[in-house]
């Protein structure tokens, strides 16, 4: 029965053109009284009212996409939008030419070929008509391996069977289908059977009729018809497909002979193969898109196994569901050119590729590369790149590497040994039109060439020096590279001078060093040296002496300037140090004055030099030093305290502990700490204890808060808030919970705002012991699918930012970038679902106005933090700089009351800092052969009497 069924479908399907069109005769022309279109029912009349004003919408809306494709061609999601209005207006032509744009410039989804396809099928009912479906049925199988498009090709040429040589053409497609996605694990049984099914519709109509004795020629055409449905059995039981048990069952019902042997054992391997391939199935299965990480352990695995066929399907499944991933056409477009090297093949994924992600630059290279390697014309060659102009990179670099991939084809078409030639002559036009294009086009948009070393030129010159022996020209291009600000630098012309060495002559070496010295910046005692050394060997004593001179006055006038530099950078630290030294004076002041009101005479402690006891513990150091609390609050990510910090969270009245007796506010602000029990953080609880930071100091009762905050993560065993000896919260604390995974879920309430700050939610670790570690989670290099928007107005939302960039894809996430306290910066990141979009709203909306703001957009990419200069093993320093090392502060700086712990007369400078002469510290004790002398190791004792003298 499911066979007549499929018999009767396959039969009816050439029709279905026909009665499509008949379907749309039937329809009842505008004005007919049964189509109720001259009825005064108020509510048709409102109903036909708001149909037109929805396609005058609609219509308005299509002119606007229409209007921003022809400027922007490569808008994706815009090319879409406008199919999908089309078709829901049923503008039949309008979408056609929509369709075929798009798909010049891109590869079309699945989903999209597939509701192309069924609109045209059903408006073809002429031989010509379905020529032109087949034509578009060839373009769609060439995009993606899609099972579904295979299929609905084979069932579609069925329908022209009963044309000549029909049953040959679909049987050629079932083929083609088998070869392309027979292998697929989940989806090919389904081509497999419908191929049996058309096998077997054959064999049925060559059955004589009933009663009757066949002839030998029909005779032979059954046994040939049986054998062919045979073979398809026993050929899709030897490839690992799901359900094939179903498939043996089925064909041991259907023969009428025992199955082979060898089928047998072709089966069960192919059964433990699918064993192996079901892990990953179910991978894939189970995970969410783009399952990058599931497709690429498939293709390791099959990688290994070392099957070309089953290889390039897991890339092309994978490519299917992740086609804007540019790394991955990489890597398969690598393999391809590596492993299998069928032209066809490898230059349709190169194609393919080009058409995804046009953005990427290294695709076009490879795909040029590719090009020439398999000896395509070189009219298509260039044909391909002028398309990578026009292609919309997002770098100024990349347009110097796709000119330089195409000057280097054009350089090794060119038969040097000739003297003159028509790939020569246009290798030349080329690198003058790379160099006009990086100046015109590439500046105007991007506000640099990208090349700033000029290497296009540079190759340019080589060209023309080496392979072309024109010195001449290349002292010409030599010569252009120094006026575009390269002449400062000791090594662009260090390789003119190579250039000129190899191929020049000694008199235009001598000349280059010669203004090379009187140009360079960075590093002149190296060209000095070169130019020394030049005369040495090849010079006369008079190019000797003018060499000497040159160089001798040159080094002068440099160690003059850099003597000057040093003097005033020198009188600048000085000054900000005088500066400095005030401000503490004037606080010192300010201190003692209000010490002075506020302390009674009882209560005032007296300092003896020769008493050590109290100094002579750690504790009491402690105290003295915690007298004057750091106003610096830990910031986001800054871990486990230091004990002395972590001893104040318990040792304040009137928080963890009271007092045994009754006590004045005076009494509770001079108490000494050292009559507290200290309790030290224990460091075994670190991974069910959260640090959090960044809250207001005016928090009244923030355990309470917090336990309430954190409560919904887990059970809070404790909470710990730190406050200072006068009672006042310093606006973090630790947090600990019953179990660890609490601790992670309360991780999730990172950057939550409580009481209008943004609260920092971290784990728990000693950097101490672990000073590698960061909690930052934002990504710090380069995201090509994400934003970077500064100049926003600080009013903007992030719902108003979503509505503005949303119009050019699917937002994904939206970050505002806020101070500690909350307040907006005017910076925010938009992430976008893939690379394509987001290129795409760099060029829309950079310039755009928000709010009477101009704003700035470009592709996330944050300069690496500068890490503090470090003294190289050897070099001269500073004696003060061998006993203090700099100071890293954190999030929020140095605060105002920060004491060092380095008493200042150890700061001090023991020697005065040397003159430097010729870029060297003299007589410095850090340059000298003898070892320096090292501090005094001092006790606490020692410090305190040194602390109590000042």
């Amino acid at each position: 029965a499911e066979r007549g069924g499929r018999r009767a479908e396959l039969q009816k399907m050439a029709a279905a053109g026909a009665e499509a069109a008949a379907e749309e005769e039937k329809r009842l022309p505008e004005g007919d009284p049964e189509s109720g279109g001259d009825s005064d029912d108020e509510g048709d009349s409102d109903s036909s009212g708001d149909g037109e004003d929805e396609e005058k919408e609609n219509e308005a809306e299509i002119q606007r996409l229409e209007e921003q494709l022809s400027i922007n061609a490569f808008d994706y999601n815009c090319h879409l939008d406008l199919i999908k209005l089309l078709r829901q207006e049923g503008e039949l032509v309008r979408l056609r030419r929509a369709r075929q744009k798009m798909s010049e410039l891109f590869p079309l989804t699945e989903e999209i070929w597939l509701d192309w396809l069924k609109d045209e099928i059903k408006m073809a009912s002429e031989i010509s008509e379905r020529e032109k479906v087949n034509e578009l049925f060839e373009r769609a199988v060439k995009d993606y391996i899609c099972p579904e498009i295979w299929l609905e090709y084979a069932q579609y040429s069925i329908g022209g069977i009963g044309q000549e040589g029909g049953i040959e053409k679909v049987r050629s497609i079932f083929e083609r289908a088998l070869t392309a996605v027979g292998l697929h694990v989940t989806k090919g049984t389904a081509l497999w059977e419908a191929y049996r099914e058309f096998e077997n519709a054959i064999l049925e109509t060559a059955q004589p009729a009933p009663g009757s004795i066949p002839s030998p020629e029909q005779q032979q055409v059954l046994c040939s018809q049986l054998e062919k449905i045979h073979t398809l059995f026993r050929r899709q039981l030897g490839i690992p497909l799901l359900d094939m048990e179903a498939s043996y069952a089925e064909y041991e019902e259907w023969s009428e002979e025992p199955i082979p042997e060898t089928t047998i054992k072709n089966y069960k391997k192919a059964l433990q193969q699918l064993e192996k391939c079901k892990p990953y199935e179910e991978a894939l299965l189970g995970a969410e898109t783009p399952k990058l990480a599931e497709y690429q352990a498939y293709i390791d695995f099959e990688m290994k196994a070392g099957d070309p066929a089953r290889i390039q399907l897991i890339y092309e499944r994978a490519l299917a569901e992740n086609c804007l991933v540019p790394d991955l056409w990489a890597r398969y477009n690598q393999y391809l050119d590596r492993q299998l090297k069928v032209k066809e093949l490898v230059l349709s994924a190169h194609d393919r590729a080009v058409r995804n992600c046009p953005w990427t630059v290294g695709l076009w290279i490879r795909y040029l590369l590719a090009m020439e390697r398999h000896r395509v014309e070189h009219s298509i060659i260039s044909e391909m790149f002028e398309k990578a102009l026009n292609a919309g990179f997002i770098q100024a670099t990349d347009y110097v590497e796709i000119w330089q991939a195409y000057l280097d084809y054009l350089r090794r078409r060119v038969d040097f040994t000739q003297d003159s030639s028509k790939e020569l002559e246009e290798l030349r036009s080329a690198f003058a039109r790379a160099v006009e294009y990086l100046k015109q086009e590439v500046e105007e948009r991007f506000s640099e060439s990208g090349d700033p070393s000029c290497t296009i030129m540079q190759n340019w010159a080589r060209v023309e020096a080496r392979l072309c022996n024109n010195m001449q020209k290349a002292r010409e291009l030599w010569d252009n590279i120094m006026t575009k600000g390269n002449a400062k630098y000791a090594n662009m012309w260090l390789e003119y001078y190579n250039l000129e060495r190899a191929h020049g002559d000694t008199q235009h070496c001598r000349k280059a060093l010669h203004r090379a010295v009187q140009c360079t910046s960075d590093y002149p005692e190296h060209v000095c040296e070169v130019l020394l050394t030049l005369e040495r060997i090849e010079g006369t004593l008079e190019d000797w002496d003018a060499a000497v001179q040159k160089t001798e006055n040159r080094l002068a006038r440099v160690n003059e300037q850099r003597a000057k530099a040093a003097e005033k950078e020198a009188a600048l630290a000085k000054q900000e140090e005088e500066r400095a030294e005030q401000r503490k004076q004037a606080r010192a002041e300010k201190k003692a004055s209000k010490k002075a009101k506020k302390t009674k005479t009882g209560d005032k402690r007296k300092a003896d030099e020769d008493d050590e006891g109290e100094w002579g513990q750690e504790e009491g150091f402690q105290f003295h030093q915690s007298e004057l609390p750091s106003k610096r609050h830990r910031g986001e990510g800054d871990g486990v305290l230091p004990e002395e910090d972590m001893e104040v969270e318990t040792g304040l009245f009137g928080r963890s502990e009271k007092p045994d007796g009754p006590a004045g506010p005076k009494e509770k602000a001079t108490t000494s700490r050292k009559d507290v029990p200290k309790v030290f953080h224990d460091s075994s609880k670190d991974k069910v204890t959260v640090f959090v930071s960044n809250l207001s100091y005016t928090m009244a009762e923030p355990e309470a808060k917090l336990r309430e905050l954190f409560g919904s993560c887990g059970e809070v065993v404790e909470i710990r808030a730190v406050f200072n000896n006068k009672g006042t919260f310093r606006g973090y604390c630790y947090v600990q919970f019953r179990e660890e995974e609490a601790a992670r879920q309360a991780l999730a309430l990172d950057r939550t705002a409580v009481e209008g700050r943004p609260m920092f939610v971290s784990p728990c670790v000693d950097k101490n012991k672990n000073p590698d570690f960061k909690v930052f989670r934002y990504s710090t290099t380069l995201e090509k699918h994400k934003l970077f928007i500064s100049g926003l107005p600080f009013s903007c939302t992030k719902e108003e930012l979503e509505e503005v960039c949303k119009a050019h894809g699917n937002v994904k996430d939206i970050r505002l970038v806020t101070n500690r306290a909350g307040k907006p910066k005017g910076l925010a990141y938009v992430e976008y679902e893939n690379e394509a979009q987001a290129s795409q709203a760099v060029l829309k909306m950079d310039g755009l106005t928000v709010k009477d703001h101009v704003i700035k957009v470009m592709i996330s990419n944050p300069p690496l933090r500068k890490l503090p200069d470090r003294p190289e093993p050897g070099r001269a320093s500073l004696p003060s700089l061998a006993l203090t090392p700099r100071q890293i502060y954190g999030a929020r700086g140095k605060g105002r009351t920060q004491l060092s712990m380095m008493p200042r007369a150890l700061q001090r400078q023991s020697n005065p800092v040397a003159k430097a002469e010729n870029g060297m510290v003299q007589n410095s004790p850090a340059a000298s052969s003898d070892p320096p002398a090292e501090p005094k190791k001092m006790s606490n004792a020692d410090f305190a009497k040194m602390l109590l003298k000042k």
